[in-house]
This record gives C-alpha cells, structure tokens and sequence, in this order.
C-alpha cells in the first residue's frame, strides 16, 4: 500500500517539528546551565537575582551622576574661560579710554 505524497509530507514535518522542539529545549538547557555556571563563578548565585539588579542599577545612576557632573564641570570651564576672556577685553578696553 502506497501513501499518499501529502501524508508522507505531513509526518516528516511534524517529526522535524518535534525534533526542532526537543534540540531547541535542549539548548535552552544547556544555555541556563552555563549561565548560572558562570555566574556562580564571579560569586553570584540564583537566589541573589534581586541583589545584582540592584546593584546594577546603583551603578547605573552613580555613572548617570558621573556624566553630569562631567558635563557641569565642562560648562563651568567654559564659563570661566569666558568670563576671563571679556573681563581682559573689558579691562583693555577701560584703559585705552582712560588715556
């Protein structure tokens, strides 16, 4: 008895499905397994989750805190530069008038 090209279709594609499912839950295994491998390693372990978020985001404003003030440092430089800049224009300027 011969199937039918269609039927013959439909196994094979549901047996690759299945394939694909189980290689692709074996992979996600092996990914969370290494990762919590890894992590265990720089002394993070899975009950700490909660911790390094949060000290991910302590770090994360510390660095935000950083770069402003890099920036508001930057700016006062500018400033002052500036205002020295106009007081010696202001001052030359004063004394050529005085003479």
């Amino acid at each position: 008895m011969k199937m039918p090209h269609d039927e013959i279709s439909t196994i094979v594609a549901a047996w690759l499905a299945e394939q694909h499912r189980l290689h692709q839950e074996s992979n996600d295994a092996i990914v969370l397994k290494t990762m919590a491998s890894v992590l265990a390693s720089f002394g993070i372990e899975e009950d700490d989750r909660k911790e390094v978020r949060a000290d991910f985001q302590h770090l994360r404003r510390w660095r935000k805190g950083v770069e402003r003030a890099e920036s508001y440092t930057l700016k006062a430089v500018i400033t002052v530069f500036v205002a020295g800049l106009v007081g010696a224009v202001w001052l030359g300027v004063k004394v050529m008038l005085g003479k």
